[in-house]
């Protein structure tokens, strides 16, 4: 044991930005509200309902975790369409850890096979989170985590349902471990 585990109290503070990015309605506001236990981020059926980088904060133990929720990432054929897109990217840039979210049912589709080629241009680091799990056959899953991590090599994969939780404390634990050690930008009841 070392001695954090032994004293808590004595260990590091961490911090750090995750972001979140996907396809349009993959449910990376789900996830924000599921990861920091409250509603932040709007949820609709209606798609590019985030159109800017919206934060949230959790504090877990000593670690700080901001989370970018980012605009879903598609296709632009309009000026605020690229604009959009542009911040999404931006905000992936900018953080300690990627998250590539993907609805399990449109699975590795044209939008997922578009960010997966920005992913391989830009050399990124990106941890797969398959979401909505709960609304496919069980038996789909392992296939479809196997086609994915072929396309491009993701850290880590997980599999969640950001509307009932499923999966999201393994994740959340996986984001705290991940912060670098470093001051809190935040107050803690901020």
């Amino acid at each position: 044991m070392t001695s954090e585990t032994e004293n808590p109290a004595q260990a590091p503070e961490r911090f750090g930005f995750v972001a979140i990015i996907g396809a349009p309605n993959a449910g990376k506001s789900t996830l924000v509200n599921q990861l920091v236990d409250s509603k932040i981020s709007i949820v609709s059926h209606k798609v590019q309902t985030t159109r800017a980088r919206i934060r949230a904060i959790f504090v877990e133990g000593r670690s700080q975790v901001v989370l970018v929720d980012t605009p879903g990432i598609f296709v632009p054929k309009r000026k605020l369409d690229s604009a959009m897109v542009d911040n999404a990217w931006a905000g992936a840039t900018e953080a300690d850890a990627v998250i590539v979210l993907v609805d399990a049912r449109r699975g590795l589709d044209e939008q997922v096979q578009g960010i997966i080629a920005h992913l391989k241009a830009h050399n990124t680091k990106a941890m797969l989170v398959i979401n909505k799990t709960d609304l496919v056959r069980p038996e789909q899953l392992l296939p479809l985590s196997q086609k994915l991590n072929e396309a491009y090599g993701f850290s880590k994969t997980f599999m969640v349902s950001a509307l009932t939780g499923s999966g999201v404390a393994k994740l959340k634990a996986e984001l705290v471990a991940l912060m670098p050690v470093g001051p809190w930008h935040y107050p803690e009841d901020q």
